[in-house]
C-alpha cells in the first residue's frame, strides 16, 4: 500500500512565494481495490507536480527519512519508474515518440508488483489516435498482467481513459480541480474523484500570451471538432467543410463565391497586369471596382 495524507511537493514548497501555502493532496494506491489512478485536469493544474511529490516522498520514506505530509504509510517499493517530461535525441536519430516508447519499454520490461509507475502524457508523441491506443494497451498490461501489477499513477488529457474504469475494477479516475468563472480559468490545483472533460489548453495559450486572434480562431475551431463528437474507435473526423465555413472574418477566399458582385471583383481583379499599370490607372482601377460593390457612389 501506499497512502499519503496531505502530501507536498518538498522543493516546489520551498521556492513558493512568501505567504502563499502549497497545496497538499492525499494519494492512496494499493494492489487490490485502487491499483492504477488515472488522472486528468487542464494543463498548468498540478498533475505533474502530484507524480513527482509521489515518488520523491515514497523515495525518502524508503530511505527512512521524514516525509513532507501529514502521515503517510508506505509499503516496500523496489523500482521507482518515471515516463515524464518530452525530450528528443537528436545524436541518435530518436524522435520525442521514439525515447518515450523507449523509456515505457523499459519500464514494462522490467516492472514489478512491488514498483511504483509514473506515467505523464504518454503517447504524446505521435498522432491523437496512436497515441490513445498504445495508452489504453499499457495500463490495461499493468492491471491484468499478474507479473506486471504496480501500483500505477498515470496522468494524461486522453479523457477517452476515464471509460476504464467501467472496465477494470482496480482502476479509479481522478482530476485536478479547477474552476471556470466568466471565461477565467481558476486553478485549485486539489486531486478530487472523477474524470475531467476538458483541459483548458486555449486557456493557457492565452496566458501564454498567444495573439488575441490566434485564441478565438482556436476557441471557433474547438467548438466544431466537439460538435463533431469524434468517438475512438469509429471513422468519425472532424469535418473540414465546417471548419472551412467558420473560417468567416479569418480568411475570405475568392475562389470560394458564389455572390455574382463579388464573382465580378474577382473577375477584376485576376484580369489586373500588375507589372504595366501606372500608379494612376490602379487608382482608377481600384475606383471601378468600388463601383461594382457600391453602385451609388456610396
Amino acid at each position: 500500500m501506499i497512502d499519503i495524507r496531505q502530501g507536498r511537493h518538498p522543493v516546489i514548497e520551498t521556492q513558493l512565494p512568501i505567504g502563499e501555502q502549497y497545496v497538499p493532496n492525499d494519494v492512496l494506491l494499493d494492489s487490490e481495490h485502487q491499483q492504477i489512478m488515472i488522472i486528468t485536469g487542464p494543463n498548468m493544474a498540478g498533475k505533474s507536480a502530484l507524480l513527482r511529490q509521489t515518488a520523491l516522498i515514497v523515495l525518502l520514506a524508503q530511505a527512512g527519512s521524514f516525509v513532507p505530509a501529514e502521515s503517510a504509510r508506505i509499503g516496500l517499493v523496489d523500482k521507482i519508474f518515471t515516463r515524464v517530461g518530452a525530450s528528443d535525441n537528436i545524436s541518435l536519430g530518436e524522435s520525442t515518440f521514439m525515447v518515450e516508447m523507449t523509456e515505457a519499454a523499459n519500464i514494462l520490461n522490467n516492472v514489478t508488483p512491488r514498483s511504483l509507475v509514473l506515467f505523464d502524457e504518454l503517447g504524446r508523441g505521435t498522432s491523437t489516435y496512436d497515441g490513445i491506443s498504445i495508452a489504453w494497451a499499457i495500463v490495461e498490461h499493468l492491471h491484468e498482467q499478474p507479473r506486471a501489477r504496480a501500483r500505477t499513477l498515470f496522468a494524461t488529457h486522453y479523457h477517452e481513459l476515464n471509460e476504464m474504469e467501467k472496465i477494470f475494477k482496480r482502476i479509479r479516475n481522478y482530476n485536478v480541480a479547477v474552476q471556470e468563472q466568466n471565461g477565467r480559468v481558476i486553478f485549485i490545483r486539489k486531486l478530487q474523484r472523477g474524470g475531467s472533460e476538458h483541459s483548458f489548453g486555449i486557456h493557457v495559450a492565452e496566458i501564454a500570451g498567444m495573439p488575441p486572434s490566434i485564441v478565438k480562431r482556436a476557441g471557433v475551431v474547438l467548438r466544431e471538432l466537439e460538435a463533431d463528437n469524434s468517438q475512438v474507435g469509429t471513422n468519425t473526423r472532424p469535418s473540414a467543410k465546417k471548419l472551412e465555413q467558420s473560417r468567416e472574418g479569418v480568411q475570405l477566399s475568392f475562389y470560394q463565391l458564389n455572390d455574382p458582385v463579388l464573382q465580378q471583383i474577382r473577375d477584376e481583379i485576376l484580369g489586373l497586369d500588375i507589372n504595366n499599370l501606372t500608379p494612376m490607372d490602379a487608382l482608377n482601377r481600384l475606383n471601378d471596382i468600388k463601383r461594382i460593390v457600391s453602385p451609388n457612389g456610396a
